[in-house]
Parts: structure tokens; C-alpha cells; sequence
């Protein structure tokens, strides 16, 4: 028995999600959107029998048990938190600070017995499933560096909003670069310990962006990463990432690993690899083809990453009779809120890196810092 879904966001990512959840047998009860206007015209548009502006109507909707949170970032802690307090499963996206992430990964650690996973959809593309895998029989020897490349259109939105700042979880470094970090992690079994930076804001001003608003978030970015821990050479693996989203009408996404016998290369949904001594790359695994509806905002290795994730949440709930119940099995390979407190780690040392220059150390909190750690020190200071 699949459990009833409420949704929360109301952007492209919802609008591709609710269908594919339907598709695969689950029944979306509720949909929350930041105004009645905005909720009510998806509402209707995805035949979702209930809408609202108000996030505890959907949390305590009787019929909803499963909770998918595609909101701005900086909303995001707040209504996975309080979604796992209440009792419900929880998918969502990621949170603005790695202090939110580390408030997000107290909850899921008090409530275990709930889902709480990260909708990093990449994991679950089938090129890098299979990547992993071959990665993990050897396939290029000891891994050695990845490298990364993602170039793509403008991220903003059409008018000013989150997108365009820093501080909300706006760029390419949190919306992609998120992504790839967590990416990496999954394939090399490692987790960076050093890291590296760029960040440029190259369009600050729009048509629609203008007068005394700013850009704030980067639109290109470049950053390195000395990963380290299992499946790791001694000195560790070498990870350059470049983020280019000043390119409209094109989309590039590759994901190559070289080893010292071989190498893989994952462009779009296709997986490649080449050993050393071969003549050339052969194919490892074609693109499927997409056969759902064309998401012109949804580059396809998310699109059919998401339909892939949504399938291995149906496995998961399918394998038992009460509906709020789990199994670990098929989401396995699924993001935790501990990652996601990893990544959002790793995304803020690179920013401090842009900003000094120097290579910086990824110290994942151990404890939530006290918000009144300044204020004590100054009084502190003032007694002295």
C-alpha cells in the first residue's frame, strides 16, 4: 500500500514530479504553494485535490504521509524538520546553510524509523549506477581524478527571487554544484577534505533584473576538490568541477573518472569508458530515450534520474502492507540528511576559498554552534 503524497513547491521540478508519481501508483492528496493563487492554478493543472498556502495544511492532511519539498532553500529545514516531528516521510531538497542541514540531520537521527532522504536525482541515473558499479570492479584501476563540466543557460528566474542571491541558496555552486559534490561522493566512495574556488557573478543585471537590484549568486564557477577515505588512492583523488551557466540554447553535463588502467566518461545519460591500450572509447550504456512529457527547464540527466528515483521510492513502500512503513533496500543508494550536511559543508569551504583565495579544510559540525557565541565573547571581553 503506497503511501498519500503532499508536495510542497509549485516550480518545474513539482510540476515534472507529480505526474511521475502517479504514474507509479501514488496519490498526491495535497500541494503547498507560496501564495492560494500560484497552488490553486497547479492544483488544477495536475488535478491535485487539495491546495493551500499554509504549510501545516498539508503537513497534518490525514491522507498525506510521504512529504516532497521542493521549495527555495531557505525554507527547506524548516518544513523537513517539523514534517519528521509530526511523523511523515520526507524527501526534499537542499537546505540554505550547513546549519539548517545540521538541524535537518538532528530530526531524521531522533526519527529513524522515517524516510529522510536528499532529491539529488543524479544518483539514481542509470549511467551512473552503472558507473559506480564498473568502479567498484575495477574497471580504471585506482581512481585517480574526475573531472566535471556542466555548462548551461541563465539559472534565474524571470523575475527577482532567491535565484538571484547568494545568501538564499541561489548560484550554480548550491543549485548544481550541490548536486555534482554529492555526485562524487556516491561514485568514489571519498569525501573531500581540501577544496579550492572560484565564484563570478558575470550577468548582475537582466532586462528584468534591474535598477538598484543586483545578482548577487554566481553564474560560473570553478572549484577543486582533494578527496579522501575508501576507494581512494594514498594521495587521494583530484576532482576539478567548472560550472558555466552563461551558454543559452545548450546544455552540456560530463562526468569522467581516469583511472590508472582505464577510464569512464558519463556524457548526458550515456556511460562510456576506454581501458588503456584500447584504440578508442566504447559504448557502455546508451540513452534509453525519455518517453514523458519534454521539461524544457529540466535538463534530461535530472529528468530521468527523478523518474528513477520515484520508481525505487514505489519498491520502497511497496514492500510492505501499512503505508507509512519502508524498506531500505531500494533507496539504498539515496542521499541522507548526513550527506546533505556534507555537501552544504563542502559548498561553504569553497565559498570561503573564492573569498581568500587559499585552499580550505571541509570540518563537517559535530555540534550546532551557539547563535549567541559573539555576543558572549564581547561580554566576555567587557568583564576582562
Amino acid at each position: 500500500m503506497l503511501p498519500g503524497v503532499g508536495v510542497f513547491g509549485t516550480g518545474s521540478t513539482a510540476r515534472v514530479l507529480v505526474p511521475l508519481l502517479k504514474a507509479e501508483g501514488f496519490e498526491v492528496h495535497a500541494l503547498w504553494g507560496r501564495s492560494e493563487e500560484e497552488a490553486c492554478c497547479l492544483a488544477k493543472e495536475l488535478g491535485i485535490p487539495f491546495h493551500t498556502s499554509r504549510s501545516d495544511d498539508v503537513l497534518l492532511h490525514q491522507d498525506v504521509d510521504l512529504v516532497c519539498i521542493y521549495i527555495p532553500p531557505s525554507m527547506t529545514r524548516q518544513i523537513a524538520v517539523k514534517a519528521l516531528g509530526i511523523g511523515k516521510n520526507v524527501v526534499c531538497e537542499k537546505a540554505a546553510t550547513a546549519v539548517d542541514s545540521f538541524k535537518m540531520v538532528t530530526a531524521a537521527r531522533y526519527y529513524p524509523q522515517l524516510l529522510s532522504i536528499m532529491g539529488n536525482t543524479l544518483r539514481f541515473l542509470p549511467a551512473f549506477v552503472a558507473m559506480r558499479q564498473l568502479l567498484v570492479e575495477g574497471y580504471v584501476g585506482e581512481m585517480q581524478v574526475c573531472d566535471v563540466r556542466v555548462y548551461g543557460p541563465s539559472l534565474l528566474d524571470q523575475s527577482y527571487g532567491w535565484t538571484c542571491e547568494e545568501l538564499m541558496g541561489g548560484g550554480g555552486l548550491h543549485t548544481v554544484g550541490s548536486a555534482i559534490i554529492d555526485l562524487l561522493s556516491y561514485l568514489t566512495s571519498a569525501r573531500a577534505q581540501r577544496v579550492h574556488g572560484l565564484l563570478r557573478t558575470f550577468v548582475q543585471q537582466n532586462g528584468l533584473i534591474r535598477g538598484i537590484r543586483r545578482v548577487t549568486s554566481d553564474d560560473f564557477c570553478f572549484f577543486q576538490m582533494l578527496m579522501g577515505g575508501a576507494g581512494s588512492s594514498s594521495s587521494g583523488v583530484c576532482c576539478t568541477v567548472t560550472l558555466n551557466f552563461n551558454m543559452p540554447g545548450s546544455f552540456v553535463h560530463e562526468v569522467m573518472i581516469v583511472g590508472s588502467t582505464g577510464r569512464l566518461v558519463a556524457r548526458g545519460t550515456e556511460l562510456y569508458g576506454q581501458r588503456n591500450g584500447s584504440t578508442g572509447e566504447e559504448l557502455l550504456l546508451g540513452d534509453s530515450g525519455w518517453v514523458g512529457p519534454e521539461v524544457k527547464d529540466m535538463p534530461l540527466p535530472h529528468l530521468q534520474g527523478l523518474s528513477s528515483m520515484v520508481k525505487a521510492l514505489r519498491q520502497s513502500f511497496q514492500a510492505h502492507e501499512e503505508r507509512r512503513l519502508w524498506a531500505r533496500g531500494p533507496v539504498a543508494i539515496a542521499p541522507t540528511f548526513e550527506d546533505g550536511l556534507y555537501v552544504q559543508t563542502v559548498v561553504e569551504a569553497v565559498k570561503r576559498s573564492s573569498c581568500s583565495g587559499e585552499w580550505e579544510c571541509v570540518e563537517i559540525m559535530s555540534q550546532e554552534p551557539d547563535p549567541n557565541h559573539n555576543l558572549c565573547e564581547a561580554l566576555q571581553r567587557n568583564k576582562n
